[in-house]
């Protein structure tokens, strides 16, 4: 093989994770509107999200643009569930563990020092989510349950699928790998 027949290597860009701004909201909703199947929020709700829940949010950024997003939020009556609505990951930016990395920063947070374990809800058809939350809890031998939460006829009218609760019970390893 000569050098010109050689592959081209080319160098992976660093991904700066980070808090949300308000200013964020606008590039938020534009990535979660290219990330295909998630739910759509509105604007405002995403501007929200990244002005009152920021310390429970994480933005990944590539050359300045929005390639990730984790929203999140501790549940009121119980601190010490992180409940994440939200992992959007930019096609540019798949594959190279991503999600992972913005679970594991946002458990790294102060605000999540006591966090017990982390929920969310997935559609059974999402193999996304699955993958990622499963692969997550499965790193440190973490235990997961699942249970039909929000039901198709129950609470969606028939037009939603059935969302699964998925809970991750945290052990001190997963705490320590994250």
């Amino acid at each position: 093989m000569t050098v010109q027949d050689s592959p081209k290597v080319v160098p992976r860009k660093t991904i700066k994770l980070r808090k949300p701004e308000d200013a964020d909201g606008s590039a938020v909703w534009s990535l979660i509107r290219e990330c295909k199947p998630l739910d759509e929020n509105s604007m405002y709700c995403n501007l929200i999200q990244c002005d009152h829940f920021r310390d429970t949010c994480v933005l990944a950024e590539l050359d300045g643009e929005a390639v990730g997003w984790v929203s999140g939020y501790l549940l009121p009556d119980d601190p010490q569930t992180l409940f994440v609505w939200q992992v959007a990951v930019s096609e540019d930016a798949r594959g190279q563990g991503l999600g992972q990395r913005m679970l594991s920063e946002l458990l790294d947070r102060d605000i999540c020092a006591d966090v017990q374990r982390i929920q969310t809800t997935i559609t059974q058809d999402n193999d996304a989510s699955w993958a990622l939350f499963t692969r997550f809890a499965g790193r440190a031998d973490a235990d997961v349950g699942t249970e039909a939460h929000f039901k198709r006829d129950e609470h969606f009218e028939g037009k939603h699928d059935t969302e699964y609760m998925v809970t991750i019970s945290l052990r001190e390893a997963l705490r320590s790998a994250a």
